[in-house]
This record gives structure tokens, sequence and C-alpha cells, in this order.
């Protein structure tokens, strides 16, 4: 088992170097996942599919992300964050690779089932990192700023992404992101040390995995997780596949315009977290905040949908839509009060002892994950038989009902010494 964290240096060079480094990971994940966003037209035409299998089928990586969580939870209990983020990043290389030679739709569902596998650690390594490192006090601020940077990624899907796509194609993307994969092994080799070890009676990986679930379900937990099975899932969903149609399906934008719109949506997703882990740090109230951010996301989601030709936004004021210039400024919004996953992660590590920091954060990110992809499957149905607009609408609800079950069932986690 690895060292608690307050044996390790809370600030300098040496802690900020290698969590800015595995957040790279994370940068690399939100590339990846976010890639069909701005390429489903032409992934769509390629696979000879139509773009909402596109988008069930790129819902087999949050199923596989998901999934990796509980070995995950496991080996970074039992292994240093170093050895499992390197396995990780060189695994990322083989699924890319992969995805950029499928011919067929299962190969490419299988690529996405690789991908999310390798890239299920690409946060929680981070993560885990700075909980062992830093106290809880600190650690909600840090969580905003390894996400913020993680997000970062999306920027390269956004309009680079999409001039790359444009000019060579979509499996240019997934090279790409091999390329990147093994120069952020090379550099969490260079830079990131190994964790220190301490004597401790080791269970069995039965019982550690089982672990995983028992702390989801736990009382301190149980809210928490609820709320995080429908809170990723709007960015995710939005910014990784359906964004880029709402551009330009329903409001007729060209893919560099889409991009451009997305990139602004990605900043708001750059600045979110260390926007929220500042408030949070500021106003002390971290239950509420939670509540207010997600209430007023599902919100503007809904206003969103509502601006769609035909809409009751649109009939209401007497035009044929909303302009693409109110998109952008909801999408905007929408990253921001999207952003409050740090203050979820911060009430875990806040909720349970230091050695089982891995097994919490994965439990939690188990849900953030397993949600996103039954949400993702479940919102491709309903643009197959209803519309893009109705989609928006029943995943704002499904927010709504998130929040109210969290509201319900949270109460303040017992504070544990950092």
């Amino acid at each position: 088992m690895l060292a608690p964290s307050e044996q390790h240096p809370t600030a300098g060079l040496k802690l900020i170097a290698p969590i800015v480094v595995l957040a790279c990971g994370h940068m690399l994940s939100n590339l990846i996942r976010t890639l069909p966003a701005v390429s489903i037209d032409l992934i769509a035409a390629d696979l000879q599919v139509n773009a909402a299998s596109v988008g069930s089928l790129a819902g087999a990586y949050h199923f596989a992300f998901a999934a990796g969580q509980i070995p995950l939870g496991v080996a970074l209990d039992r292994f240093s964050v170093r050895t499992v983020s390197i396995a990780l990043l060189l695994a990322t290389v083989i699924g890319a690779a992969f995805a950029a030679m499928a011919r067929t739709p299962l190969e490419f569902c299988l690529a996405q089932i690789v991908l999310g596998f390798s890239t299920s650690g690409m946060l929680l390594c981070p993560l885990t990192y700075a909980a062992r490192r830093l106290p809880s006090a600190k650690f909600g601020l840090w969580t905003g700023i390894i996400l913020s940077l993680g997000n970062s990624g999306m920027i390269l899907s956004a309009s680079p992404l999409a001039w790359l796509v444009e000019n060579y194609g979509w499996r240019g993307g997934f090279w790409l992101s091999g390329a990147l994969s093994a120069c952020i092994a090379a550099a969490v080799l260079i830079v990131v040390q190994r964790d220190v070890a301490r004597p401790q009676e080791t269970r069995g990986i039965a019982n550690e995995a089982m672990g995983v679930f028992k702390l989801g379900l736990s009382r301190d937990l149980r809210g928490v997780v609820i709320l995080a099975f429908f809170s990723v899932a709007i960015f995710m969903i939005m910014r990784g596949v359906w964004g880029g149609p709402w551009l330009m399906d329903i409001k007729g934008q060209s893919r560099i315009q889409a991009g451009q719109i997305l990139l602004v949506f990605t900043l708001a997703l750059i600045v979110g977290p260390m926007l929220i882990g500042i408030l949070d740090r500021r106003l002390g109230h971290r239950r509420v905040l939670v509540i207010t951010t997600h209430i007023l996301t599902a919100l503007t989601l809904m206003v969103l949908a509502a601006g769609s030709p035909g809409g009751p936004l649109s009939t209401a004021l007497g035009i044929p839509y909303v302009s693409v210039g109110v998109d952008t400024i909801l999408l905007a919004a929408i990253g921001i009060f999207n952003s409050s996953q740090p203050l979820l992660y911060a009430m875990t590590r806040q909720a349970v002892p230091s050695q089982d920091t891995g097994k919490a954060l994965s439990a939690v990110n188990l849900s953030f994950f397993f949600g996103t992809a039954v949400l993702q499957a479940v919102i491709g149905l309903v643009v197959a038989h209803w519309s893009l607009p109705a989609a928006l609408t029943a995943l704002a609800g499904a927010l709504l009902f998130g929040v109210a079950v969290f509201a319900a069932l949270s109460r303040t986690p017992r504070s544990r010494p950092a």
C-alpha cells in the first residue's frame, strides 16, 4: 500500500510537475472521447452507417471506461501511479492505431472498447497522486486544476481537429492521438517517481474489487455516486458526440464554424473547474454549490433545446430558430455550470481514509462514465426515433432527477484527517 498523503510534500515543483504530466494523460483521453463530435458524419459514411449508429458505437468507449474503474481502483491502491499510468498510455497507443485502421462498425466498436479501457485511469492517476500528497482543504482546488488541464485536450478536438479532419480525414485524429500517447508515456517515465510502499496487510484482489462497490454504496458516498451517474454525461455527450451535429445539422454551420463554437464551449470547460474550485474555497457551502450548478446546467440545456427550429422558444419569439450566437453563449454557460465535478471528488476524498482513496475515487468515476455510457446509448435511440432537441430535453430532465436524489441523500461527509 502506498504511503499516506501527509508523508509527502504538499508544494513545489516536485509535486506540481508530476501532476501536470499525469494530467496530460487526461487531456489525451478528452481528445479521444470528443473526436467523433467533429467527424461523426465522415465516420458514418466511411463505415456505411448513420450518425445515430456512430453515436451508439462511440458509447462503447464509455462502457469500457466505466468497467475499467474496478481493476483500476485496485491497481492504484496496490501499485505506483507511475506504473499504472505508463501501462495505460502504451495500451492507448495500440487502441488508437486500431481505431485508425478500422474498416467495419465492429472493428470501430472494438477499438472504442480498447480506448475506453486504456484511458480509464487518465484522470484518476493525477487525482490519486494528488490525494495522497495534499490535505483535504487543498485537494478540491487541485482537482479543479487537474480537470482544467485535462479539459484543454478538448481544444485540440475543436477547431484544430476540425481542420485536421477536413484535410486528412477522421483517421488522422486517431493517429495523432496514438503519437501523443507515446510522448506522454515517455514524460511520465522521466518526471513521475515511483510511490514509496509501506508494509501493510494486503487483501485479496476479489475483496479489493468488491471494496469499490461497497464504498460506492456506503452512506457517505451514496448521494455523490448517484449524482455522478448523471453529472458528467452532459458535457461528455454534448462535447463528445452531439455538439457537432447540433451545430451542423440543426443550425446549418460548417464543420470549421462548428469547431470554432465548440472551442468556446471547451474554453468554458477549462475555466469552469478552476472557477468552481475557487468558489468552493471562498463560499464554503460545497453541497449547495453542487446542487445549484447542476440545476443551472439542466435549465440551460433545456433553453438550448427549446431554441431549435420549431422549438417552443423559437415559436414564442416568432423566429425560425434561435441564433447560433445565442447557442454559443448557452454552450459556454453549460460548460461553466457543468464543471462542479471537482467538488464531488473532494467530497469523496473527505469521506474515506487515505488507504481507500484509489477505490473510492474509482467508485465515483465508475458512476460518472457508466452513466455517460447508458445515457449516450439512450440519447442515440431518442435521436433515431424522435429528434436531437427531444434528446437534449430528456437529458436535462435526467440530470434534474439526479440532483433531486442527491439533495435527498447527501449529507456533509464525515471529516477525516487529511
